[in-house]
C-alpha cells in the first residue's frame, strides 16, 4: 500500500484532470540573487561589486528574490520568508551573510549556520533551522578579517569570531506543512539557548517579486498587499486573493518592494516607502512604512522575550482563495485544524523516509539519509533568466553595456524561467548542467517525475544551443562540462523501473543533438582523441585548461577522451533499450558501438596510455613535435575505467544490424574486432564493453587503490598523495607549471573560487568510479578477487639495510566488494566514528562537542583528502546528495 506522499506524488506527476498541483508551492525563494550574473549590468562584468550585500534590503532585484527560509510559487510571483532583529544588529537579518568571490580567501563564502533538516518530494513537510547570534551580527569583523588572510590560509567562519562561545544565540526552526496544494501552515518556534532572558523580533514577510518596473508592456501591473487585523491579503492579477495570517496581534508594517534611490545613489525613487521602509522602521524608529498599510511587501512583526533555555512559536497560514482552499474562521486555520495538520503531515514524512530507509541501516545514516534529501529537495529554486532581455536590456532603461557583462552574448537563444536543483543555494545559486546530472541521479531515488523534469530542461529548445551545446552556467554557458546527462538518464530511467520509454526516447533525440556538438567542436584533428578544457575538474592539472596550452599547441584529455567513450556506450545502451520498442533504433545501435571502437583504439594507440606508468595521462601535442605527457596522477587518468558496459549476447542478437557490421569489421578491419566483439567469460551470456584494456586494468585498480595514492580512509582522493612529495613539473614556452597534493582548500587563485581538484574528495568522480566498479563486477563476478588495499612493496629497512618493510598482500576482495567498501568510506564522512565524531566537521569543536549542533550535517562542496573535514561550498546539496544512493545500496 502506497503511502501518504507517494499517493500525492502520483497526483503531482499525473496529467489532465487527475493533476494536483502539489509541487506549486515549494522552498523555490533563493538564498541569495545579489552578486549573480543575472543583477549584473557593469561594464566589467563584476557582480560582486555591482550588486553586492549592502544594496541587497534597498534595491529592487531583476530576475529573482530571495530570503532566509522562505518559499513562493514556481513562478516567484509572490514570496514569503522570515526575518529577524536581535536588537542589537544596524539591519534586519532579512538575508543570509556572506563574502563575495573576491573577497573570500578561498573565493565566496557564507558566514552563517543554517540547515534544511527535512523536506518531502512535494514540500508536504518541511523543516529549516537557523542560529543566529544573540550579540551584534559581527559584520565587520568578517568581512576584515577574511580579505586579510591569505590562500594558505583556512577561510574565517563565523564560529572563529567566538560569538557563541557562550550559547548566546537563537536556535529558529521553521516547520512547513500543507494542508492542500494552495494552503500552508508555518509554525516558527524560537530558542534561546542562553543563560539570561532576551528578546527577538520575528517578522513572518510577504511580497510580490517586482515585476513591473522593467518598462515591459503589459507587464507593468502593480499587485497590492492590504492589511487587515493580523491578516495580510495580496492581490495579482495571474493569482488568486493570497492571504498571510498570524497568531495574535503581531504589528503590521507595509512598504513597498521598489528600490530605494535616494539611499543608494541621492535622488528620488518610485515609492515614499522603499524596500528596506520595514528595516529602517523596525532598526532606526523611521517613519519609513506606509501607515495607510498597503504596498507591495509587508510583515507582521512579533517582539518575543523568552527566557533562559526556553522557547516560543508563532503560528502562521499562508493560503490561496479557490476550491481546494475552503474557508475556514482563524480559530480552526490557527487552532485545532493547524495542530491536525502539523501532526499528520509530520507523521507521513516519517512513513514516507521509513519505507525509503533500509532496515539494516542505524539510527546515525537514517538521519544522515533524511537530511541529504531534506537540503537536496530544499536546493530547488525559481530560476528566471532572459538572456536576450538581459543583453539588450529593459525598456526605458539605459542602453545596452559592454565589457564583461556581455558574456553569453552568444546565447541569445535562451530563456529560462523554471524551478531547478542548485548546486548549492548560497555559493553556486544557479544552475550547472553537470552538477544537474548527479542531482537527478539522487533525485530519482525519492522523486523521478521531478529528475527526469530536470535532465529533459536543459535539452530544450530555449536551453540547448542551436549548435547542440548544453549550457554550462551562468558565469559562462559556453564553457564546457562533462557530457554525464546520457549516463544520468540511463540511471534514471533505471531507478524509475526502467519502464519509461517516452522520457528515454525524447531525452535520447534530444542527445545526438549534442553528441553530434561535441564530435565536431571537440576534437581538432578528427582522431577521435578529445579536448574540452577544465571539463569541470578546474585546477586539476599544471595550467589552466580552459585557456589552452601556453606554448600554443593542444590538450588531449584523457578525461575527456574517457568521457566520449562513456558517452558513446551510453547512448548505445539506450538504442538497445529503445529497440525492443522499435526496430529503426538498431541502425543506432551499430553507429554508437562502432564509435566507440574508434575511440578506444585512438586511446590506446595515440599516446594517452603510459605503458611505463601503466597511467593514462593528458597529452600536450604542438606541431612538428613529439606529444608530451602530463604526467599527473589524478582522477583523469582514473575515469577511462568509468566507459564500461556490460551487455547480454541476447540483447546485441537482438539488433541484426549489429552481428552484420561486427561481421564486415573482422573480415576488413580485424584490428577493431577485438574491442567490437567485448571480452565474454566462459560460461557467460555477458560481454564486457571497455576502454581499458584487460592488461591495464589490474594497473590502474592497483594505484587506485593505494592508500599511499588515491585511497583513503573516506573514498578517493583527486590526485594521488604520491604528488606531495613528489609534484610534477612541467616547461612549456619560457615558464614552468606544477601540480602538487592539496588535500583541502587549493592554495592558489589562479583558477578561481574555492574549487580544488589536487587532493580533495569529490563525489561525483567518486560516485562514477564506484559504478564503473559494479559493472565490472556485473561481468567478473567473484572470479575476479584483487587486493585490497594495495599492499604497500616490500623493500629493505633503511635502518639495517637488510629487514624487509612493507607488506605482502593479506585481503583479496570482489570489485563488488570494494565498491560496497568504498561506499562505506565515503559515507562515513557524515557518521560519527569510534569516539563520538564526525569527520565532516574537522576540527570544529562545537559541532564535534556541542550536542545542540552536532546532529546538524552539513553536505559540503567536497572533502579533506586526508581527514574528510568539509570545505568549499557548505550546502552542496547537489552531488553530494549522492550520499542518499550510496546509503541505499543496502537495500539493493
Amino acid at each position: 500500500m502506497e503511502d501518504a506522499e507517494r499517493i500525492r506524488l502520483n497526483a503531482a506527476d499525473a496529467e489532465g484532470h487527475a493533476h494536483v498541483p502539489w509541487r506549486r508551492w515549494g522552498p523555490y525563494l533563493a538564498e541569495r540573487a545579489w552578486g549573480t550574473v543575472r543583477e549584473d549590468y557593469s561594464e566589467g562584468g563584476t557582480a560582486w561589486d555591482y550588486f553586492p550585500h549592502d544594496h541587497a534590503r534597498s534595491r529592487a532585484y531583476r530576475w529573482n528574490e530571495d530570503g532566509l527560509g522562505g518559499i513562493c510559487d514556481d513562478q516567484q510571483r509572490f514570496c514569503f520568508a522570515l526575518a529577524f532583529w536581535n536588537g542589537a544588529d544596524p539591519i534586519l537579518k532579512e538575508r543570509l551573510f556572506g563574502v563575495g568571490g573576491h573577497e573570500g580567501n578561498h573565493g565566496e563564502d557564507v558566514k552563517e549556520y543554517w540547515w534544511f533538516l527535512d523536506s518531502t518530494p512535494t514540500h508536504s513537510w518541511m523543516r529549516w533551522r537557523y542560529h543566529y547570534p544573540q550579540q551584534e551580527f559581527p559584520y565587520h569583523d568578517l568581512l576584515d578579517t577574511t580579505r586579510s588572510r591569505g590562500g594558505a590560509d583556512p577561510e574565517y567562519e563565523l564560529a572563529d569570531t567566538g560569538i557563541f562561545d557562550e550559547d548566546r544565540y537563537w536556535a529558529i526552526t521553521a516547520d512547513y506543512a500543507k494542508a492542500g496544494p494552495h494552503d500552508l501552515c508555518i509554525r516558527v518556534r524560537v530558542e534561546n539557548m542562553g543563560l539570561e532572558p532576551a528578546t527577538l523580533h520575528v517578522l513572518p514577510t510577504l511580497w510580490f517579486r517586482n515585476t513591473w518596473s522593467w518598462g515591459m508592456p503589459g507587464r507593468d501591473a502593480m499587485p497590492r498587499i492590504t492589511a487587515s487585523g493580523a491578516r495580510l491579503v495580496g492581490e495579482h492579477e495571474h493569482l488568486r486573493p493570497l492571504s498571510l495570517i498570524g497568531e495574535g496581534s503581531p504589528e503590521v508594517l507595509v512598504c513597498d518592494n521598489e528600490t530605494n534611490s535616494e539611499r543608494l545613489w541621492g535622488y528620488g525613487g518610485y515609492s515614499d516607502f522603499p524596500k528596506d521602509g520595514i528595516n529602517d522602521y523596525v532598526v532606526n524608529g523611521a517613519q519609513t512604512v506606509n501607515p495607510e498599510r498597503v504596498g507591495t511587501k509587508a510583515a507582521l512583526r512579533y517582539v518575543l522575550t523568552v527566557p533562559a533555555w526556553k522557547s516560543a512559536e508563532i503560528r502562521l497560514r499562508l493560503r490561496m482563495a479557490g476550491p481546494d482552499v475552503p474557508p475556514q474562521t482563524r480559530a480552526i486555520l490557527l487552532g485545532s485544524g493547524f495542530e491536525k495538520v502539523m501532526e499528520e503531515r509530520e507523521q507521513e514524512a516519517d512513513e514516507f523516509f521509513d519505507a525509503l530507509t533500509p532496515g539494516s541501516c542505524s539510527d546515525d545514516e537514517a538521519m544522515v539519509l533524511r537530511q541529504a534529501v531534506g537540503g537536496l529537495m530544499w536546493s530547488k529554486q525559481f530560476y528566471h533568466y532572459n538572456v536576450p532581455r538581459w543583453l539588450d536590456h529593459d525598456p526605458g532603461h539605459s542602453a545596452p553595456i559592454g565589457g564583461g557583462a556581455r558574456r553569453n552574448a552568444h546565447w541569445w537563444h535562451m530563456s529560462a524561467r523554471d524551478v531547478i536543483a542548485m548546486p548549492d543555494t548560497w555559493e553556486y545559486p544557479w544552475f550547472a548542467a553537470w552538477d544537474l546530472a548527479f542531482h537527478a541521479v539522487a533525485l530519482a531515488r525519492v522523486d523521478p517525475g521531478f529528475a527526469k523534469q530536470q535532465l529533459q530542461l536543459l535539452l530544450r529548445d530555449w536551453y540547448l544551443h542551436p549548435s547542440g551545446q548544453m549550457p554550462a552556467y551562468e558565469w559562462n554557458f559556453g564553457d564546457v562540462n562533462p557530457p554525464v546527462h546520457a549516463w544520468a538518464a540511463l540511471q534514471v530511467f533505471a531507478a524509475d523501473g526502467s519502464r519509461d520509454f517516452g522520457f528515454l526516447k525524447r531525452v535520447f533525440h534530444r542527445l545526438l543533438l549534442n553528441f553530434t556538438w561535441w564530435i565536431n567542436r571537440l576534437d581538432a584533428e578528427g582522431k577521435n582523441v578529445f579536448e574540452g578544457g577544465f571539463l569541470g575538474l578546474d585546477n586539476i592539472g599544471p595550467f589552466d585548461r580552459s585557456a589552452g596550452v601556453p606554448a600554443g599547441g593542444a590538450l588531449e584529455q584523457s578525461d575527456g577522451t574517457a568521457w566520449m567513450a562513456l558517452f558513446t556506450l551510453t547512448m548505445m545502451d539506450m538504442a538497445l533499450i529503445l529497440a525492443t520498442q522499435d526496430k529503426a533504433y538498431g541502425e543506432l545501435v551499430t553507429k554508437f558501438f562502432e564509435h566507440f571502437a574508434l575511440i578506444v583504439e585512438a586511446a590506446n594507440t595515440q599516446g594517452l596510455w603510459n605503458e611505463e606508468d601503466g597511467f593514462y595521462y593528458d597529452v600536450v601535442r604542438v606541431p612538428g613535435q613529439e606529444g608530451v605527457p602530463l604526467r599527473v596522477r589524478s582522477v583523469v587518468g582514473l575515469l577511462p575505467l568509468s566507459a564500461t558496459a556490460t551487455v547480454s549476447s541476447a540483447a546485441l542478437a537482438a539488433v541484426p544490424e549489429l552481428e552484420q557490421r561486427v561481421a564486415w569489421y573482422r573480415t576488413n578491419k580485424p584490428h577493431y574486432a577485438d574491442v567490437l566483439a567485448g571480452r565474454m567469460m566462459p560460461a557467460s551470456d555477458l560481454r564486457l564493453l571497455t576502454m581499458v584494456r584487460h592488461d591495464q586494468f589490474p594497473r590502474l585498480l592497483q594505484r587506485m587503490l593505494d592508500e599511499n595514492e588515491f585511497l583513503s580512509p573516506h573514498g578517493l582522493r583527486a590526485l594521488s598523495r604520491a604528488h606531495l612529495a613528489e609534484p610534477f613539473t612541467v616547461h612549456l614556452g619560457e615558464a614552468d607549471y606544477s601540480v602538487g597534493y592539496e588535500p583541502a582548500e587549493s592554495r592558489s587563485t589562479l583558477f578561481g573560487g574555492n574549487s580544488n581538484w589536487r587532493g580533495p574528495i569529490w563525489f561525483p568522480v567518486n560516485y562514477m568510479l564506484i559504478d564503473a566498479l559494479d559493472r565490472h563486477h556485473r561481468f567478473f563476478g567473484d572470479r575476479l578477487r584483487v587486493p585490497y588495499p594495495t599492499p604497500a612493496p616490500v623493500t629493505p629497512d633503511a635502518s639495517t639495510g637488510d629487514a624487509p618493510t612493507g607488506s605482502a598482500p593479506t585481503h583479496e576482495a570482489t570489485l563488488g566488494e570494494i565498491a560496497d567498501d568504498l561506499s562505506r568510506r565515503l559515507v562515513s564522512l557524515f557518521l560519527n566514528d569510534a569516539d563520538g565524531r564526525r569527520p565532516v566537521f574537522g576540527e570544529n569543536e562545537l559541532f564535534q562537542k556541542n550536542p545542540d549542533w552536532h546532529d546538524l550535517i552539513p553536505f559540503h562542496e567536497y572533502f579533506h583528502g586526508d581527514t574528510g573535514a568539509g570545505l568549499g561550498a557548505s550546502h552542496q546539496t547537489g552531488w553530494t546528495a549522492l550520499v542518499i544512493n550510496l546509503i541505499l545500496r543496502r537495500s539493493g
